[in-house]
């Protein structure tokens, strides 16, 4: 493939995860109210089977041709990801909204050290200063006052791992496999987990709630911020580093932020817009030493 070929390739993944954190940001203002209706175990597994069910019907020819090792590796890929929802939205219960969002994202520094350990691809030193602006970016944003240590911070750290290992090995699996197959697996496995644990978590669930704005919510939620998000995902992420990708992905707490004033009427201060531009350095910077390799 021509260097230029690749260019392109790696442009459009780069704008994939772009998109993907721009509906991850503006999730929460669409399901801002569903979640204080619907429990949240019960509303991870509505939101993978939505995702699951629309997967299989748009790429229905390609899942018939699912192979054993497809099963493995986008299983593995859905119990990361199931994990890390579920400690994220367990950990919220215990914890600080900011905080919750700012620990998640701590990821960016955990993927670099991961995708060294489990892919043998040290970082550069271009990729480590650039998860650390990251990081102090993402602190701007989301962190308040607020910083003692507790029970839901520990279990938003283990989110932030297993979002790690999602990512991480999603970059290994998109090697040899079929990105869209591991993203309909992917989902499948969260989904049929998320209803295995609902009743024992959460007790039953009254569906009948669901009005039709909840509706519109949870398939918004289901088909967008799910479906399409990991598709764009694991897509992008066979022509990008999990250290660049991880970074892009962290500016779900940028879009955040702005859904929240355009449409939650919340305040931005000179802080979270310092935030924001230490982000977007930390994206140049990732970026600055491949430019010169190629």
């Amino acid at each position: 493939m021509k260097i230029q070929d690749r260019n392109v390739i790696k442009a459009l993944s780069v704008l994939g995860l772009i998109v993907t954190t721009i509906i991850w940001g503006s999730a929460f203002v669409v399901m801002k109210n569903t979640v204080n209706v619907i429990s949240p175990t019960y509303l991870l597994a509505l939101r993978f089977t939505i995702a699951s069910i629309a997967l299989v019907i748009v790429f229905w020819k390609r899942v018939r041709s699912v192979k054993k090792t497809d099963l493995l590796c986008g299983g593995l890929l859905g119990l990361f990801l199931f994990a890390a929802y579920l400690l994220q939205t367990y950990g919220l219960k215990y914890t600080t909204a900011s905080k919750n969002a700012f620990i998640t994202t701590l990821y960016v520094i955990l993927v670099p050290f991961l995708h060294w350990f489990f892919n043998r691809k040290k970082p550069s030193g271009n990729n480590m200063a650039a998860a650390v602006i990251a990081v102090a970016g993402l602190a701007l944003i989301s962190l308040e006052g607020d910083l003692y240590a507790n029970t839901g911070d520990l279990m938003t750290l283990l989110c932030s791992l297993f979002f790690a290992f999602q990512i991480v090995f999603t970059d290994r699996y998109t090697i040899d496999h079929d990105p869209v197959i591991l993203t309909v697996i992917q989902m499948a496995v969260a989904a049929a987990l998320s209803w295995m644990l609902a009743p024992l978590l959460d007790g039953a669930q009254d569906f009948r709630v669901i009005n039709s704005s909840m509706l519109t919510g949870l398939l918004y939620l289901g088909i967008f911020s799910t479906m399409i998000c990991f598709l764009l995902q694991n897509l992008g992420q066979k022509h990008l580093s999990p250290n660049t990708s991880s970074i892009i992905l962290s500016f779900e707490a940028v879009f955040g932020l702005v859904f929240s004033v355009l449409f939650l009427g919340e305040s931005v201060t000179a802080r979270m817009l310092s935030g924001c531009v230490l982000m977007f350095v930390s994206i140049l910077l990732s970026e600055y030493r491949k430019k010169n390799a190629v």
